[in-house]
């Protein structure tokens, strides 16, 4: 979520492909750390690939060396470059190659589906993949072509910082659920994320507004800000995935968990005839037909948007906690930038404290990769105080380890701290998240495209429900569930 999160934060800054690690030892230790329509990637290569002589050489397996990574080897890691950046892969990157030796190649790239799909196809991925953004390759098909590996052995592996613990015992729950195909863990969503709406406090402040609670609060301050010259709504025009946050927050919020497992589960009223989507969709659709949208904002990039917004011409804006990461550089220093969880319709089965937050950004290690063993290790390391007090330094995030994990000398940025103090306040029976986009890529590009209609006022909301009913039954009709 990632973002996008997805899902993470979509793509936003150029690429860095191809560096050595060696030249940022240095940097580490001043540091104080020693979705597109699915398609088949792969194709072409169910006879592909290197042979075992092309596989990196393996080391002597102990409790600091679980999977046997041998000493020497290249590793070849490729990282998502979007909200959360990349600057932390590369002290995991430094601190990896001083330990293990060898060369740690990095690559930060936005499309991740053209650079890596033609490298899959050929049988050589790289030996680590942060998979996501807009661009993501479809995890549901690298499962289904046998393109993972199995990360269960990663979940039995003793911990870094305590090896009297297994990974499996650190991490917070739900994780093993979210990177679960089939059956078997086979992708690390590293970040914990939450998803909702953000506001400038500062803006709230001047105007008087308070954060509001019920939906007729919510459409009332985006009301008042047209009325002031300010547009009420902003979203990422261009990535419907953005607005989908709030459209099915809504749903979820207001049908609960109910309306959530029948998402997840492709139940044949998924959305049509399931009143809290009918609902939902409707209240929606409410915003772009009373002109609360930021004008132009359906025709942007999500950087776009969102630094408009940081300038004050919108009140509102959807995204996951890589937000205030990816507009460090546009956000005005006295913005205040603040979560908000999702008002409510009334009769919402959910409560307002009721938050999407969970895994989010996916690592996988491609089962064709040279070196598998190192890249398990790679992902292991990234499971420790170390890793995560790089990650939270860096990228300004926590990962799924939770925030004991991470130095105290780490001062977060105060949009973060809000979007936490939000999920601190919801109660963990009460936080939720989808597991639909993962386990089902051309269901949830589908209901992206209707979401970018609706919002142009170029569908209905009952053709909404249609349409994303119409994407559900299709998933159902040829995929094993995956029941939640």
């Amino acid at each position: 979520m990632g973002s996008t999160s997805g899902t993470s934060g979509t793509p936003q800054t150029p690429s860095t492909s191809g560096i050595g690690r060696r030249d940022l030892i240095k940097r580490a230790a001043a540091l104080g750390i020693v979705s597109v329509p699915t398609m088949s990637v792969l194709s072409a290569c169910a006879s592909g690939g290197g042979s075992d002589d092309d596989k990196a050489k393996k080391g002597k397996k102990t409790k600091d060396n679980p999977f046997g990574a041998g000493k020497g080897n290249d590793l070849d890691v490729f990282i998502f470059k979007g909200g959360y950046g990349d600057s932390y892969a590369k002290v995991w990157e430094a601190s990896f190659e001083k330990k293990y030796g060898g060369d740690v190649a990095h690559t930060g790239e936005q499309d991740v589906t053209g650079k890596l799909q033609p490298r899959f196809n050929k049988g050589n991925p790289p030996d680590v993949v942060d998979d996501s953004g807009s661009k993501k390759l479809k995890l549901d098909t690298l499962f289904k072509d046998g393109q993972l590996t199995d990360l269960t052995q990663l979940l039995d592996a003793p911990s870094v910082d305590d090896p009297s613990k297994k990974v499996r015992d650190i991490m917070l729950p739900g994780t093993i659920e979210q990177g679960t195909f089939g059956g078997k863990f086979h992708a690390l969503f590293y970040v914990y994320a939450a998803w909702g709406v953000w506001y400038s406090n500062k803006l709230f402040k001047k105007h008087g507004w308070k954060a509001p609670k019920t939906w007729d609060d919510f459409i009332g301050i985006m009301k008042d800000a047209k009325s002031k010259g300010i547009g009420g709504f902003a979203h990422q025009g261009k990535y419907p995935y953005y607005m989908n946050i709030v459209i099915m927050d809504l749903i979820a919020k207001t049908g609960g968990m109910d309306s959530v497992k029948k998402i997840d589960n492709l139940d044949p009223k998924a959305f049509v005839g399931n009143p809290a989507a009918e609902r939902s969709i409707e209240a929606i659709y409410e915003i772009v037909e009373k002109g609360l949208l930021m004008p132009g904002t359906n025709s942007l990039e999500h950087t776009e948007a969102q630094t408009k917004w940081n300038e004050y011409k919108a009140v509102f804006i959807p995204s996951g906690s890589w937000l205030e990461n990816e507009q460090a550089k546009q956000t005005p220093a006295d913005f205040e930038m603040t979560f908000l969880p999702l008002p409510l319709l009334p009769d919402s089965k959910m409560k307002l404290h009721a938050v999407r937050t969970g895994a989010d950004e996916p690592f996988v290690v491609p089962s064709k990769a040279k070196n598998v063993e190192g890249g398990l290790e790679f992902l292991r390391r990234m499971l420790s105080k170390e890793g995560a007090t790089a990650f939270a330094k860096e990228a300004s995030s926590l990962s799924v380890l939770g925030p004991e994990f991470v130095d105290k000398s780490v001062q977060l940025r105060p949009g973060i701290k809000s979007a936490l103090a939000a999920v601190d306040a919801c109660p963990v029976p009460e936080r939720f998240n989808f597991r639909y986009p993962e386990w089902y890529s051309e269901m949830d590009v589908a209901i992206q495209n209707a979401t970018g209609e609706l919002m142009a006022k170029r569908i209905t909301p009952k053709k909404w429900l249609e349409r994303a009913q119409k994407a559900t039954d299709a998933e159902a009709e040829k995929n094993p569930k995956n029941k939640r």
